[in-house]
C-alpha cells in the first residue's frame, strides 16, 4: 500500500512536466532522513505481517460466489465498533493454552474494492513466543473481518478470484470500460475510489501509450482448443482509442489476455517487514534474503486460474509486474530512443537489480551487469555523503517517473518530509524493499519481504511468516553468505513461475554459505563461530571480529563455482554432501539457544510444514487447486472453470479453513510426545 495522501491528482502530461521536480525534491529528502538516521540504533528485532483477504459474496442458491466491492463498509464499519475502540484485549491462544494480551489488530484499504489487508495492532517482539502468537492473531483478525461483513460475504485468502473479468462476477455489477481502467473487462469502480488508484491506473496507461497487456499461457488439458483464443476477448470494441490494442495484437494465441491493472494489483499476497537494529544491520537482511525471494515465490505458488481459465503458470508475480509495467515502447526497445533515456529491462514491479551490503564478500561479479543508474541524481547522493553501494540503489529507483503527483505537493519543498522521497519508493514493487526511517517516527531501518503468495489457511500463513523470521535470526547469527549474482536471482523468478516448479524445477543456489573456517567449525557442528561466544537471542546480532561483517574471507575463487542449480527440496531440506538446506540451518539455530521443549516442538510443526511442501508431501496452493479443478465432475477438460466449480473451491477452501487447526493441533500433539521420548528437553 502507497501512499494514501489527499490532493488533486495530476493526470499524465501535467504530471510529466512535474517529474523531474518530484525526483530533485525526493532526492533531498531522502538525504535529509539518511543524515539523522544513518546513527540509528534500536534494542532489537521487530517485524510484522500483512495477510490480505480477498472478499467474496457466496449464493448458495445460485450456487455462485462473487467479488464483494464492500471494502469501504467493512472498514466503516471496523471504525465505528466500540470494541474495537479499546486500546488492548486478551486473544485465546490456543497453542500456548493460555491468554496472549496484545493490541487489536488492524485493517487498511487495498488496490481493489473487494480486498482487505490486516496486520498486527502492535509489531512483534523478540521472543520465542510471539511467534506462538502469530496463528492466533491471524485467527483473530478473519474472525474481526468477517463480523464486520454480511451473512454472505466471507474474508477468503486466496491470491486471485477465479472469474476476476468475466461478466457477473462483481456485487454490485457495473459495465467495464471506464474512463481510467478502458477495461474489456473490468469497470472502473473495481478500484479503491481514492483518487491515488484511479489515477496511478489511469496514468500507467497514459504513459505508455497503450493498455497494459497480460497474457498468460492457458493450460492445454485434454479437450482444451489448440490453438486457444481467447473467446472473451471482444474485437469489436470501440469506445476508446485503447481498444485497438486488440485488433493489434495485444491479445496472443494460446494465451489467457487481460488489460486493466486490477488484474496484477486485484492479487493478495504474504509479507513480512523487519524493523533491524540499526542500517548495517538491514543491509545485510537485504542482500541476504534477496536470493532466497524465488525459492519462497515457488514454495508458495498458489495462482493457476486467471478469467476463468487453468493457466500453465502457478504464481502472480509476472501478472503484476506486467499490469503496471509503465515503460514507453522506446523504453522496452521496441523503438530507438528519441524521447526517453534509457531502455530499462525491468518493470518497475520487478526482481531487485541490486545489492546494498558493505560486504567484503560482495563481489563486483555478483552485481547487475544492465543495471539502469540516474547518475545525475546518484552524484548528488554521493555529494551528500551517502556511499556509492546505497546511491546506485536509490538511484536505480529514481529512474522511473512517479505515476500519481498531487499539485499541492508542488507549492513548497518540506525539507524534512518524504512524499516526494515515498512518491518513487513505493512505486517500485521490488521482492524486496529497503525502508529508511519515517521523519518523526521512533521506527528504524526496515527491510521488505514481498514475494511470497497469500496462503489458503492461517496455519499456513503462520508457517511462512515465522519461517523467514526464523531464517532472518540463523543468517545474522551465524553470518550466513547466499550471495549470487543478481542475473541468477532474476532467472530464478522466471522459473518460479512454471507449472509445479517445487517439484520440476532447479534453481540457482549458493553452494557454500558458510564464511571460510576450517571444516571443524561448520555451524552445524558448533554455532559458537566467529567469535561469538554466546549465540544471540531471536532478537540479538552477532559481533563483527574481522572486517565489515565479521568475516575474515578475502579470497576468491572463479564466481561460477559458487553456486549450482539445485532443487527447492535440496535448498530447503539439504542435499546430501552439498549445501546443508535452510531448515537444518534454523534447527541449527534453534540448538544454540534456550528455549523450552513445548515451544521447539511447536516452531517444529511450522517447520514440518515447510520441509514437506519442499520435498512434495505437501502440494502447493497451485497443485491443489488445478487437481481441485480438473477431478471436479463439471471440469470437461477444456481449461473452463464454470460457475460450479468455483462455487465448490470456495466451500473446499473454507471447510479447510474450518478444519486445519484441528488437525495441526493434533499434529503439534504427536510430535511434542515424539520429542520428549528423544529426550530433547535434556
Amino acid at each position: 500500500m502507497g501512499l494514501l495522501a489527499l490532493g488533486t491528482a495530476l493526470d499524465w502530461p501535467d504530471a510529466k512536466k512535474a517529474a523531474n521536480q518530484v525526483r530533485e525534491w525526493g532526492i533531498e529528502q531522502l538525504l535529509t532522513i539518511w543524515r539523522k538516521a544513518r546513527v540509528k540504533e534500536r534494542d532489537a528485532l521487530l517485524w510484522g505481517d500483512e495477510i490480505e483477504y480477498l472478499v467474496v459474496a457466496i449464493d448458495d442458491e445460485q450456487k455462485k460466489v462473487r467479488l464483494s466491492l464492500c471494502q469501504a463498509d467493512v472498514l466503516k464499519a471496523l471504525a465505528k465498533d466500540e470494541a474495537l475502540a479499546e486500546k488492548d484485549i486478551t486473544v485465546p491462544d490456543l497453542q500456548n493454552g493460555a491468554d496472549h494480551t496484545g493490541a487489536l489488530p488492524t485493517f487498511h484499504p487495498e488496490f481493489g474494492r473487494f480486498m482487505l489487508e490486516a496486520t498486527p495492532g502492535k509489531p512483534w517482539g523478540i521472543g520465542f513466543k510471539d511467534l506462538l502468537a502469530v496463528e492466533d492473531d491471524m485467527k483473530l483478525r478473519r474472525d474481526i473481518a468477517k463480523k464486520h461483513m454480511d451473512a454472505d460475504q466471507f474474508p477468503i485468502t486466496l491470491t486471485t478470484f477465479p472469474h476476476l473479468g468475466l461478466p457477473d462476477s462483481l456485487r454490485p455489477e457495473y459495465p467495464p470500460s471506464g474512463p481510467a481502467l478502458r477495461s474489456q473487462f473490468v469497470p472502473d469502480e473495481i478500484a479503491n475510489p481514492h483518487i491515488r488508484f484511479p489515477t496511478l491506473a489511469a496514468n500507467i496507461r497514459s504513459r505508455r501509450e497503450r493498455k497494459v497487456e497480460l497474457n498468460v499461457p492457458v493450460f492445454k488439458d485434454k479437450n482444451t482448443p489448440s490453438p486457444f483464443n481467447d473467446p472473451i476477448v471482444n474485437y469489436d470494441l470501440h469506445k476508446w482509442p485503447e481498444d485497438d490494442d486488440v485488433r493489434n495484437g495485444a491479445a496472443k494465441q494460446d494465451c489467457v489476455y487481460m488489460d486493466a491493472m486490477a488484474f496484477g494489483m486485484g492479487s493478495c499476497c504474504l509479507q513480512i517487514t523487519f524493523q533491524a537494529k540499526n542500517i548495517r544491520e538491514g543491509r545485510t537482511l537485504y542482500d541476504q534474503l534477496s536470493p532466497l525471494g524465488p525459492i519462497m515465490l515457488a514454495l508458495t505458488a498458489a495462482t493457476p486460474i486467471y478469467k476463468g481459465f487453468l493457466v500453465d503458470t502457478d504464481v502472480r508475480w509476472n501478472q503484476i509486474s506486467r499490469a503496471v509495467d509503465d515503460r514507453t515502447a522506446e523504453e522496452l526497445g521496441e523503438k530507438p530512443l528519441v524521447n526517453d533515456r534509457w531502455r530499462i529491462p525491468k518493470s518497475r514491479y520487478a526482481s531487485n537489480s541490486t545489492y546494498i551490503a558493505q560486504d567484503p564478500r560482495l563481489r563486483p561479479e555478483y552485481m547487475d551487469p544492465n543495471l539502469i543508474v540516474n547518475e545525475e541524481l546518484k552524484a548528488k547522493l554521493v555529494d551528500g555523503g551517502m556511499d556509492d553501494l546505497l546511491a546506485t540503489h536509490f538511484a536505480h529507483l529514481f529512474i522511473r517517473d512517479p505515476i500519481v503527483i498531487f499539485s499541492e505537493d508542488l507549492k513548497e519543498l518540506d525539507p524534512e518530509g518524504s512524499n516526494h522521497f515515498e512518491n518513487i519508493q513505493s512505486t517500485n514493487w521490488q521482492h524486496m524493499r529497503f525502508k529508511p526511517p519515517p521523519p518523526g517516527a521512533d521506527i528504524g531501518w526496515r527491510v521488505e519481504f514481498r514475494s511470497m503468495e497469500i496462503q489458503i489457511t492461517d496455519f499456513e500463513n503462520a508457517a511462512f511468516a515465522v519461517f523467514i523470521v526464523l531464517i532472518t535470526r540463523a543468517i545474522l547469527s551465524f553470518d550466513l553468505n547466499f550471495y549470487v549474482p543478481i542475473p541468477r536471482t532474476t532467472e530464478n523468478m522466471e522459473t518460479a513461475h512454471i507449472r509445479d516448479a517445487v517439484m520440476k524445477e532447479k534453481f540457482w543456489f549458493r553452494k557454500d554459505p558458510f564464511p571460510k573456517r576450517t571444516p571443524r567449525q561448520s555451524p552445524l557442528q558448533s554455532p559458537m563461530l566467529n567469535g561469538i561466544s554466546e549465540p544471540p537471542s531471536l532478537g540479538g546480532t552477532s559481533t563483527p571480529r574481522n572486517g565489515t561483517n565479521g568475516t575474515s574471507e578475502t579470497c576468491f575463487g572463479p564466481v561460477e563455482e559458487e553456486y549450482t542449480q539445485m532443487s527447492i527440496d535440496e535448498i530447503i531440506n539439504g542435499a546430501q554432501d552439498g549445501f546443508p538446506g535452510l531448515i537444518p540451518l534454523v534447527e541449527s539455530y534453534l540448538d544454540s539457544v534456550n528455549i523450552d521443549v513445548d515451544t521447539r516442538c511447536r516452531l517444529a510443526v511450522y517447520l514440518d510444514l515447510i520441509r514437506k511442501r519442499a520435498d512434495g508431501r505437501l502440494w502447493t496452493g497451485s497443485k491443489w487447486i488445478r487437481e481441485f479443478v480438473r477431478k471436479h465432475p463439471e471440469y470437461k477438460g477444456d481449461s473452463v472453470v464454470n460457475d460450479k466449480v468455483v462455487y465448490d473451491l470456495f466451500e473446499a477452501v473454507r471447510e479447510i479453513e474450518k478444519t486445519e487447526g484441528r488437525k495441526k493441533q493434533r499434529g503439534w500433539e504427536m510430535l511434542s510426545a515424539r520429542e520428549r521420548q528423544k529426550g530433547l528437553d535434556d
